[in-house]
């Protein structure tokens, strides 16, 4: 039988209250606490941003403050920025490609409470992967609903809401966000 958490990370309903759970997004809150009060220049800031976040290659950066639920889902490849006040909610796996440029207040959010209001009155949700690809620049406030898949070489306009899948080589931009034109490799 499936932990609440490997539910979560199976993308089945499970429980939020569960204490395995809590106990992941308790971690994740402190360490995001003690990042807000540090630069990624601070002598620190390497040693957290890894307990945070591990395997996070020494080429890339994100600038604090940085809030998740987890940390442990979140996947970042080589040279990739995240820019100032992002918000990734990582109950589901957020995998983010190399050489991405991601700018400040961005939201990746992975949760998604039941549609029925009755359903919403227990502690229960699912969660679906995020995934960015290689070389894609995702502009600031951009927000990246559960589920969505954004190719290689993209650029997502500021201010966008990424609804659905976008696929390589694309300009997308928009609430909900549309490709506007595809993009010379």
């Amino acid at each position: 039988m499936k932990t609440e958490f490997e539910k979560m990370r199976s993308s089945e309903l499970y429980n939020f209250n569960d204490s395995e759970v809590l106990a992941s997004v308790a971690r994740a809150n402190n360490l995001c606490a003690r990042l807000c009060n540090m630069t990624a220049m601070d002598a620190n800031y390497r040693s957290t941003i890894e307990q945070l976040i591990p395997g996070i290659p020494a080429s890339s950066i994100v600038n604090p403050p940085f809030h998740c639920d987890h940390g442990h889902g979140i996947v970042i490849g080589e040279n990739t920025f995240i820019n100032y006040n992002a918000i990734f909610l990582d109950g589901a796996m957020i995998r983010i490609g190399s050489n991405v440029k991601i700018g400040p207040d961005c939201r990746l959010y992975t949760p998604q409470h039941p549609i029925s209001y009755m359903g919403r009155r227990e502690p229960v949700e699912t969660a679906y992967p995020i995934t960015i690809g290689d070389d894609t620049w995702i502009g600031g406030s951009v927000t990246v609903c559960p589920g969505v898949t954004i190719g290689s070489r993209c650029v997502v306009a500021a201010g966008s809401v990424v609804t659905r899948d976008i696929p390589d080589d694309s300009l997308a931009a928009g609430n909900p966000a549309t490709v506007k034109r595809r993009l010379e490799k």
